[in-house]
């Protein structure tokens, strides 16, 4: 690669690092903020039908995207046909895949036994038709680390989805409201992409592109429903057990997973919007790319365990602050769901190494694997009641980990030891931190100067220690914010 192209790499990597940064704290900001007002003014048992549903849209998500957009951004060259192809061929499946669930309806409706799905999954499966409109010009953004372009649409969507939703929650359309708020969202960021896309679709349509994008893409495409179903396989597997658990358990675990991903959602989104198109650029010089991967690898991990972990410690008094104690229970949830989301980031970053190497079967027979014995084991342990069933589920992924690492390792030569110190020292600091500070803190019972003792003395706590062993990652983010300078 010339000093020229490694300099624009750099350039782009570091607006995006700052773009992409600044975006998803403020998106994920923003979710509180209407997340917040939406369960104050609902309950656990209004937010269990669409908790019900989400399964299906994760799959049906899944099928719609078809993997092509991170196939068009591992391409070398992309020509007009290509994104052409993708565009006619998603438009068409989502109206086909819609066709599909609404007739489908009264089998979820049998299955769950709730009636309300009926006309509550065919208004909300809506989006999938309307986000087929937008999957090829989220492409064209993606591939070209349009990473301010997409925190626009991102942030505009946030903002119209989540007033409307309050709104309706407010004069008493329940989950209604949820559901229109979710539809609304899509439609917005798909309108504000094409704003910032210049690529334009064309009535004559050539399909051949599709067999090359889709040679690459339908791996990804097994690959992403089967992670869909790991992340939503609770919200199944409760809804479906109406015997043993109720729409107020769905509920409040729908709101524990939320919170958990609004948290693991800051880090990853920032990592995973460059990870894999800058990886991929890089795919031609092992050693360069294994650079890059470690350097993203130390800034996700130096990130992700003081946030998410501090959001385990302290799970209990935010959830009481921001949306009362209705909804204790999924404080207990999000408190053990917290731990995987420190790790999901990680995750992320393997998997997109994978795909940025072309080695998307890995991915796929990895992700089938592990969603797989995920299942088998929540069977197994479902006796052990709810927060048992996360436990077991959080271990096993954390440990499953060290199988993406060996698979890296093939690729880009990142033995054992370089994974633990790039992450461990993170991890293990932000376990100490977390522990001591509820020593500290244990005799306050106010849940208001709890919350903010604990968030303030964890904070000085990490931050002082990373200062005393001269952290690296610290000294280049205070660079990075303050003089706009980052190197790869």
């Amino acid at each position: 690669m010339s000093s020229g192209s490694a300099e624009n790499l750099k350039t782009s990597v570091a607006k995006g690092f700052l773009w992409g940064g600044m975006s998803n704290a403020f998106c994920q900001l923003l979710n509180l903020f209407f997340g917040i007002f939406l369960a104050r003014i609902l309950s656990p048992e209004d937010f269990g039908p669409i908790g019900m549903l989400a399964i299906f849209s994760a799959i049906a998500g899944s099928l719609q995207d078809s993997g092509f957009v991170a196939a068009i951004a591992n391409r070398k060259e992309v020509s007009h046909d290509d994104y052409n192809a993708v565009f006619w061929f998603n438009v068409l499946i989502s109206f086909a895949m819609y066709a599909a669930l609404f007739v489908a309806a009264p089998l979820i409706v049998d299955f769950f036994d709730e009636p309300s799905l009926l006309w509550l999954s065919r208004y909300i499966f809506l989006g999938f038709v309307v986000a087929g409109f937008g999957i090829a010009p989220s492409a064209y953004l993606f591939r070209n680390l349009k990473v301010k372009e997409r925190s626009m649409a991102q942030i505009l969507s946030i903002v119209v989805s989540g007033n409307v939703g309050i709104l309706m929650a407010m004069n008493g359309y329940s989950f209604w409201g949820i559901a229109t708020q979710s539809i609304l969202f899509v439609l917005v960021r798909s309108v504000v992409c094409w704003c910032y896309t210049p690529w334009r679709p064309s009535i004559r349509v050539c399909f051949a592109p599709l067999r090359y994008l889709f040679a690459f893409s339908y791996r990804l495409l097994i690959t992403n429903i089967f992670l869909r179903i790991n992340w939503n396989i609770f919200s199944f597997i409760l809804g479906g057990n109406n015997r043993l658990y109720s729409k107020v358990d769905v509920g409040n675990y729908t709101k524990a997973a939320e919170w958990m991903t609004m948290g693991a959602e800051t880090v990853n989104g920032m990592v995973n919007g460059l990870a894999q198109p800058v990886l991929a650029k890089v795919a031609d010089d092992d050693e360069r790319q294994l650079r890059v991967f470690r350097k993203m690898l130390r800034f996700t991990a130096f990130v992700s365990f003081p946030l998410l972990l501090g959001l385990s410690l302290v799970a209990p008094q935010i959830i009481v602050i921001a949306i009362t104690d209705k909804w204790i229970e999924s404080a207990y949830m999000l408190r053990i769901l917290a731990v995987w989301g420190a790790f999901m980031p990680i995750q992320s970053m393997f998997t997109n190494l994978m795909v940025s190497r072309g080695k998307s079967n890995i991915y796929m027979w990895s992700t089938m694997v592990q969603g797989i014995i995920v299942l088998l084991l929540l069977v197994v342990v479902s006796p052990l009641g709810i927060n048992g069933m996360l436990a077991t589920y959080v271990m096993f992924n954390v440990l499953w980990l060290f199988v993406w690492r060996f698979f890296a390792g093939r690729e880009i030569a990142l033995t054992l030891g370089m994974f633990l110190r790039d992450m461990m020292p993170f991890a293990l600091l932000s376990v100490g931190v977390m522990f001591l500070t509820y020593w500290l803190t244990a005799s306050f019972t106010d849940v208001y100067n709890l919350f903010f003792l604990r968030v303030a003395v964890a904070a000085l706590l990490y931050v002082g220690v990373l200062i005393l062993c001269r952290s690296e990652e610290l000294d280049e983010v205070v660079q990075f914010l303050f003089k706009g300078k980052r190197n790869l």
